[in-house]
């Protein structure tokens, strides 16, 4: 089973996909969504292009997307809010099972502490996946939601 976990930010979205098997977790791809245009439109069209593309190559079953948080900047709040919808919407299209996940809950499920800082995850990302994880922090994120996603106690909808 190969899952894909998002962390959706407001320029960029990290993606990470992992491989359960037997009960074992691999690492397969990790990287940045990310758009060079200044058109909001035009960014959210680029995000779901390049979703696309990694779906059609990796053919993930099950996706993991971290929910939206408080933010105090209404701007920022916004454009998470339509990358989301945009990555939920390509997942749903694409007949992928979803499930969201609180940002605190990701961090105390992988980390041990709701208040678990990105080193911390990563580093804990890296040992459930014996693989040294290269790039910025929203990879290792958006892999930390993959694993949680992995997990038979979340039921999916």
């Amino acid at each position: 089973m190969i899952i894909i976990g998002i962390d959706p930010g407001t320029s960029r979205a990290g993606y990470g996909l992992i491989k359960k098997e037997n009960g074992r977790l691999s690492f397969l791809a990790g990287g940045i969504l990310k758009s060079s245009s200044q058109n909001q439109a035009e960014k959210l069209l680029e995000i779901q292009n390049d979703l696309k593309k990694i779906i059609a190559k990796y053919k993930p079953s099950i996706a993991g997307i971290e929910k939206l948080y408080f933010m105090k900047n209404q701007k920022t709040a916004l454009a998470v809010a339509e990358a989301r919808g945009v990555i939920l919407f390509t997942f749903a299209a694409s007949k992928i099972s979803i499930l969201e996940f609180d940002p605190t809950e990701v961090k105390s499920s992988i980390a041990g502490s709701g208040c678990a800082g990105k080193k911390e995850v990563q580093k804990t990302v890296e040992l459930i996946l014996k693989e040294k994880i290269k790039g910025v922090d929203d990879i290792s994120d958006a892999l930390a939601i993959a694993i949680l996603a992995s997990s038979p106690l979340y039921k999916i909808t």
